[in-house]
């Protein structure tokens, strides 16, 4: 049994983010009921193929669920539906991608009478606004994301992944809305009704480079395969054998990578200290360091790099992951039969320790059952149909206290998501090491200036949170952590896995302190695993998942595609995970550990290649920017300067339409009706295409084509997205307040209670901002012992300059 056992699930329509987030539900117990029509999900047709024809991409988003048909042509379809909707916790619909021939159902008139129901309704844009209503695919959405255009050679065109990206991202932001729902009905009161929009959830990704282009400008540009802005190396280089994924980001990282290759002369060019200055010499950089790595293995430099402490790590094979004892141990890769086929995919990543996931399972056939269905119904924390309406201005998770002991990215995203729900979150930096992302620079002039109060990226990431400072090295700072801990239901942590255990913070003594505490370690590869000692970036995380192996031109080196994809991934899974482990802690008093290994996170981009090669032996198709189902499908050039659209036809009816408007209605026939047809020509059709699109403005083209309901979408840089006009016209980005900073915007989340986002309550703390509030007012701490830890350097404002740190590292004991 389950964590989510006594859920009922239910899924209508057909698209991959509501699959997605519904199998989240099954992986830990709920029992979940996919509603398709008698001839299936039309997800179940979506390549890649196994060796038997089934779709591996449905197989990964589907396994563990049930089945049910119901043929809308019936009399009695729509009382059917209604009757499984009104008997269900949470209703997750698609139909607003793809209706898949669901019966038309009252959604509002169930909500009326079952008010406990958690409903939550998937679109591509969603309803308002200029987008809503446009075909789409995930490779246009992700264009317009902003998640393309900095990826590829420099003259073009983009390079992108063919699919598979935006229906993990808003899938996890789905589960993320029901289960936070889940919680609220834990505490009394009814059902909630989201909106997920699939654009806004892949901004997720792409919010990081936008809000660096607010405050740098207009600097981002596509620079080269694996090559991004700031700086690098960041990037995927051939070795003796196999590649490796090289970041260098600090000073140190960069000597030792250098001192490593036995390159001084690289190490001791001051103009080659920072990381953005090394982007400027990246073509010199390279010819003298890529030889070098063609003198050992992969494995080789990988052993050295982690005795030398760089982020490096073996870009694996899809074959390599496979047989990698680690992933299966882990539950990162489990065992799939679909039909008389056996293989394996990516698995679940919220790895929690005390209820873990399903080890992997089986998919279902159009209308069959699982055996584990139905197993405990209503037991805890689902309301009846008379409960009272929650306010719809209340965050599910108001009333959760979070210790936030993250720092970067990856950990502070999850954090935010859970303090924009509503949740009381207490970051805790420390004035000797506060957190990175404020920036790295200790010189006098930095700290002098507070120039770490003026970092953006780091404003976007904590906002709606408490800010304090503690020296957790000190025992006074320490046992002020520990009580913090013991009032609280959730802690994490995104330090390397040594770091809270090594300070006193470990799970052994956090468990004795509040044995109903949630504790998540986000780390990059795992509490357990061998590579657990590895220093990664969330660059690292893609360059080790096996994805950039996929991703790219046949005859071209595994490809890149984004700074740091790992990070965001990592968040919203990390988010996702300590959601399922407090809704067990609500019903037991049990809190648990969860090693969540951000790399892992990554493995699900890989899935349906994952299984294709376990049930074949044939290594992947790297399809460059074509793809395994949809022809055409691919980025053509626009008039202007490095201007693109995305576009591709996803059947046959949309390639009909696609021929006619670039004036080849002769291929609009028969002939060419089936992809497969389509296939034998697509140099030819893609050349046409081109032709059309050269002359005209890209968004013109966009227009053009969505006007005869053709997937298309231009292709975006993010600091495009500060003023797009859809995204304008529903408030996504909100203007926020904030000390040193002043008036700056704010990404909105891309779930929704109403037609308006969730209001960002107050701007990121600055450093310590909130000393007093909390140790004084939740911990009931004296001003004087207060002032005491002010003077000892235990808590503070402001961070130390280098000398001043040099002062402290003495310091043990108080």
């Amino acid at each position: 049994m389950g964590i989510l056992s006594h859920l009922r699930v239910i899924e209508i329509g057909s698209s991959a983010a509501s699959s997605y987030c519904a199998r989240l539900f099954a992986d830990f117990g709920a029992d979940v009921q996919k509603v398709e029509p008698p001839s299936g999900d039309p997800l179940r047709r979506s390549g890649p193929l196994t060796p038997g024809g089934q779709s591996a991409w449905f197989a990964f988003l589907n396994f563990n669920k049930s089945s049910i048909i119901i043929d809308s042509a019936d009399p009695d379809a729509v009382a059917r539906l209604a009757a499984l909707i009104e008997e269900c916790d949470i209703l997750v619909d698609g139909r607003d991608v793809d209706r898949a021939d669901c019966p038309s159902i009252d959604i509002a008139a169930i909500r009326e009478r079952r008010s406990g129901l958690i409903y939550l309704e998937a679109s591509w844009f969603g309803h308002d606004g200029p987008y809503a209503g446009f075909a789409a695919t995930d490779s246009t959405v992700r264009a317009l994301a902003g998640l393309i255009k900095l990826v590829g050679p420099i003259e073009g065109p983009p390079l992108h992944a063919p699919d598979f990206q935006t229906g993990i991202l808003a899938g996890l932001w789905g589960f993320i809305a029901a289960a936070s729902s889940t919680v609220a009905q834990m505490k009394g009161g009814a059902g909630r009704s989201w909106s997920l929009n699939i654009f806004e959830s892949s901004i997720a990704l792409t919010e990081y480079l936008m809000f660096e282009a607010f405050a740098c400008g207009d600097v981002m540009h596509r620079i080269g395969v694996n090559r991004f802005w700031p700086g690098g190396p960041a990037g995927i280089y051939e070795t003796k054998r196999g590649w490796l994924g090289v970041t260098t980001v600090t000073p140190t990282q960069w000597r030792a990578f250098c001192d490593m290759l036995g390159l001084p002369e690289l190490r001791d060019d001051p103009a080659l200290v920072l990381s953005e200055d090394r982007l400027l010499h990246m073509e010199q950089i390279e010819r003298q360091f890529m030889p070098r790595l063609k003198e050992r293995t992969a494995q080789e430099w990988f052993a050295e790099g982690l005795k030398r402490k760089i982020p490096i790590v073996p870009v694996p094979e899809i074959s390599d992951l496979l047989v990698d004892p680690e992933k299966a141990a882990r539950g990162a890769i489990v065992p799939v039969l679909f039909g008389e086929e056996k293989g394996l995919t990516a698995g679940s990543m919220q790895r929690l320790k005390l209820t873990p996931p399903r080890p992997g399972g089986k998919v279902p056939k159009p209308g069959e059952q699982q055996a584990f269905t139905n197993s405990r119904r209503h037991e805890t924390g689902a309301p009846s149909a008379s409960s009272g309406r929650i306010d719809s201005d209340r965050q599910p998770l108001r009333g959760v206290r979070v210790i936030d002991f993250t720092m970067g990215w990856a950990g502070p995203l999850c954090t935010r998501i859970l303090a924009d729900l509503g949740a009381e979150v207490i970051k805790i930096e420390a004035i000797q090491y506060p957190d990175w992302w404020r920036g790295l620079d200790r010189r006098p002039a930095f700290v002098a200036g507070q120039m770490y109060e003026k970092t953006v990226r780091f404003c976007i990431m904590n906002r709606n949170k408490l800010g304090i400072t503690l020296d957790l090295t000190r025992p006074r700072g320490l046992a002020v952590a520990k009580r913090l801990a013991a009032g609280a239901d959730i802690l994490v942590d995104n330090y390397s896995v040594d770091v809270l255990p090594k300070l006193g913070l470990g799970y052994d003594v956090l468990r004795s302190v509040n044995p109903r505490l949630v504790v998540m370690s986000m780390s990059a590869f795992g509490a357990d695993s061998a590579y657990r000692d590895c220093r990664a970036y969330g660059s690292t995380l893609e360059q080790g998942s096996g994805l950039p192996t996929v991703v790219g031109n046949p005859d071209g080196p595994p490809v890149m595609s984004h700074i740091a994809f790992g990070d965001a991934v990592g968040g919203l899974n990390g988010c996702a995970a300590v959601l399922v482990a407090l809704i067990h802690a609500r019903n037991t008093g049990d809190g648990q550990f969860i090693d969540l290994a951000q790399i892992e996170c990554m493995m699900p981009f890989a899935a349906p290649w994952i299984t294709v090669h376990s049930m074949g032996g044939m290594p992947p198709t790297r399809y460059g920017n074509r793809h395994p189902q949809f022809v055409p499908h691919g980025c053509f050039r626009c008039a202007g300067e490095d201007s693109w659209i995305m576009l591709a036809a996803t059947d046959a009816d949309m390639w009909q339409r696609l021929a006619v408007l670039i004036g080849r209605p002769n291929w609009a026939t028969e002939l060419f009706k089936s992809a497969e047809a389509r296939r034998a020509i697509e140099d030819v059709i893609e050349t046409a295409i081109a032709a059309w699109t050269l002359p005209r403005d890209a968004d013109e083209a966009m227009s053009l084509l969505q006007a005869g309901k053709i997937a298309a979408g231009v292709v975006r840089l993010p600091i495009d997205l500060l003023k797009d006009r859809h995204l304008g016209s529903r408030a996504f980005l909100q203007q926020v307040e904030r000390a040193f900073i002043g008036l700056h915007p704010q990404p909105s989340m891309p779930i929704r209670e109403s037609l308006e986002p969730y209001a960002i309550r107050t701007g990121a703390p600055t450093l310590g901002q909130h000393n007093r509030a909390i140790l004084s007012g939740l911990l009931g701490i004296s001003d004087a012992e207060i002032a005491q830890l002010v003077t000892e350097g235990i808590i503070g404002s402001a961070i130390l300059s280098e000398e001043k740190l040099e002062k402290t590292k003495g310091m043990s004991s108080d």
